[in-house]
């Protein structure tokens, strides 16, 4: 069956992958696009409206942005109802791994509990949809290879390996991934999991790996080792991520993971 989507909904669509996604989306698509972003310290609204303020006329009708916590069911609801998306890629997530062991409460409320939201609402929205529409509507959960733990100098992770957190970030995001799949299991519902390795690129957020040992660098700091300096990390170019995602979402088979 070949899916056409007209409405997107991206949750966390300020945050680096999710800003990345609307960008190509605009620019590369017809789709309409609704984001969802609650605006903590890691979002950039420059990294999407940076394109929306140069093409105006281009993308005004195609796309709006709402400040929604998806801990907020109530807000939550009435947005999907009025909206009425047909694709739904969820992005949102707290996702810093020191961050985590801080303060592991605020993983599990909205890496967790923001999902649960999220997949109770949609399929209630989904099971009231007509027959022909139900058919075209899907979940992508973009989620991390973090979920199975670590590896050895040699290996490599699969849709098969087993769940091994090691971290309460990489834990909730686990949770999150177990929920999509028993809402897959009991409801039926058209959902499909990605898990990606570590993404760079443009926009990210001065705290990671990446970005954050440039910066040190530039301004001659001591760059920070983790660890004894010996672990070993997979990359992906966050283009490279999404376009993976936007073929998971035309392409990809439902009750599937993706790696």
């Amino acid at each position: 069956m070949h899916l056409t989507f007209e409405r997107a909904l991206i949750t966390g669509g300020y945050g680096f992958i999710g800003s990345a996604l609307i960008r190509k989306l605009l620019k590369e698509t017809n789709l309409k696009i609704l984001n969802l972003d609650k605006i903590s310290y890691a979002s950039n609204l420059e990294s999407v409206n940076s394109i929306i303020s140069g093409n105006t006329e281009s993308y005004e009708n195609r796309y709006s942005f709402l400040k929604i916590d998806l801990v907020n069911s109530d807000e939550l609801r009435d947005c999907i109802d009025d909206y009425r998306p047909d694709l739904v890629i969820h992005l949102a997530a707290e996702t810093h791994v020191d961050q985590s062991i801080i303060k592991p409460s605020k993983f599990v409320l909205n890496n967790i509990l923001g999902t649960s939201n999220l997949l109770e609402i949609l399929y209630h929205y989904f099971e009231d949809l007509p027959k022909n529409k139900k058919k075209f509507f899907r979940f992508i959960h973009v989620s991390t290879d973090e979920v199975f733990g670590s590896l050895d100098n040699k290996g490599k992770f699969s849709e098969e390996s087993p769940y091994r957190p090691n971290s309460p970030y990489s834990a909730s995001k686990a949770s999150s991934d177990h929920l999509v799949r028993a809402w897959i299991k009991t409801y039926k519902f058209p959902a499909i999991i990605t898990n990606c390795s570590n993404n760079f690129g443009p926009w990210q957020f001065s705290e990671k790996l990446i970005p954050l040992t440039i910066s040190k660098c530039i301004n001659k700091e001591r760059i920070p080792i983790y660890g004894n300096g010996e672990n070993i990390r997979d990359w992906i170019y966050v283009e490279d991520h999404i376009n993976a995602l936007i073929k998971c979402a035309y392409a990809g088979t439902i009750n599937s993971s993706y790696c």
